[in-house]
C-alpha cells in the first residue's frame, strides 16, 4: 500500500552544486484539484484499492506562498486488509522554491507525521528532518546534500510537472535527490518518449518516464516505477504504475477542476 502513495506522490538535470530548484515551465495553476484512482493489479484482477486527491493553490499568509497538497483513501473494502488516510503537503514560496513537507499519516490505531524543512547554505542544501508519533520522537537530524536538486517524494512531482519538456529527447536523464527519514536517496528519471494512455474508453497523449530509485528501502535498484505525463500546458500525471513483490500498483488520473489550461491531450 505504500507504494501506491508513492506512485502518486510521485524531472531540470542536477547542477554542480546544490540549489533550490524554481519552474521552468508553471504548469500548475491555484485553485487546481485532480482526483485519481488507485487500483491494485494481480493478474487479470484489479480492484479498486483507493482514492487521492491533489490540490494547489494559495496558503493565504502574508508571504504569498503556495500549497501543494494530496489527500489519499483506501475503500471501505481495503479498509479491511490496511486502512489508510493519509496527507502529504508540501508548502511553497513565491518563487514556488520548497520551503517545507510534511506528511500525516492514520493508519487505523497508528499516526506518524514526517516533518521537512529545506533551506540553502551556500553551495549545500540543509534538510531538517523530523519523524514522530503523538508519543514519541523517531528522528531528529539534519541532511545536508552537497549538489544537485533535493525534494522530499511528494515535490518530486511538482518538479516534474515544471520541467520544459522541449529540452528533452528520448534517453535523457535527470538524477534529483529524495529527502526520506535520515537518508537522502539518489532517484534516476528517463525520459522514453511520447505514447498514448488509454483507459475506460478515454485516450490521452502522454510523455513517458521511467524511475529509478536506487535506496535499500525500495528493495528496486532497478526501474520500479513509469509515469505518463499529459501532453499539453497542465502537464498532469496521467497513469502511474508502480512495482511491487506481488502485482503492481496502478494509478489512474479520473477527473479534474481549476485547470490552467484545457486538456488538450485528451483524445476524443
Amino acid at each position: 500500500m505504500r507504494s501506491a502513495v508513492f506512485a502518486i506522490s510521485l524531472l531540470s538535470p542536477a547542477t554542480g552544486m546544490a540549489q533550490a530548484y524554481r519552474p521552468e515551465v508553471m504548469s500548475l495553476n491555484h485553485g487546481e484539484e485532480t482526483v485519481y484512482e488507485v487500483c491494485f493489479k494481480w493478474g487479470v484482477l484489479m480492484p479498486r484499492a483507493g482514492e487521492a486527491r491533489l490540490s494547489f493553490d494559495a496558503t493565504g499568509d502574508s508571504a504569498g506562498s503556495s500549497y501543494y497538497r494530496m489527500s489519499f483513501a483506501t475503500t471501505r473494502f481495503f479498509d479491511v486488509i490496511y486502512k489508510m488516510r493519509d496527507t502529504l503537503i508540501c508548502r511553497y514560496a513565491p518563487d514556488f522554491t520548497l520551503l517545507s513537507a510534511v506528511k500525516y499519516a492514520d493508519e487505523g490505531d497508528y499516526f506518524l507525521t514526517d516533518e521537512l524543512t529545506f533551506s540553502c547554505l551556500g553551495n549545500r542544501t540543509a534538510i531538517h528532518s523530523r519523524r514522530y508519533t503523538p508519543t514519541v520522537t523517531k528522528i531528529d537530524t539534519t541532511l545536508i546534500s552537497p549538489s544537485g536538486h533535493v525534494f522530499d517524494m511528494f515535490g518530486l512531482v511538482f518538479y516534474l510537472r515544471t520541467l520544459d519538456w522541449n529540452n528533452f529527447r528520448t534517453g535523457d536523464r535527470v538524477t534529483p535527490k529524495v529527502a526520506i527519514g535520515r537518508d537522502l536517496v539518489n532517484i534516476a528519471c528517463t525520459y522514453r518518449g511520447h505514447a498514448v494512455v488509454e483507459r475506460e474508453r478515454r485516450k490521452y497523449r502522454t510523455h513517458h518516464f521511467t524511475v529509478e530509485i536506487y535506496d535499500e528501502a525500495f528493495e528496486q535498484t532497478k526501474s520500479a516505477t513509469e509515469i505518463w505525463i499529459g501532453d499539453d500546458e497542465n502537464h498532469l500525471p496521467i497513469k502511474i504504475r508502480s512495482k511491487l513483490k506481488i502485482g503492481a500498483a496502478e494509478v489512474h488520473y479520473k477527473l479534474s477542476t481549476g485547470l490552467k489550461a484545457p486538456l488538450t491531450c485528451r483524445v476524443e
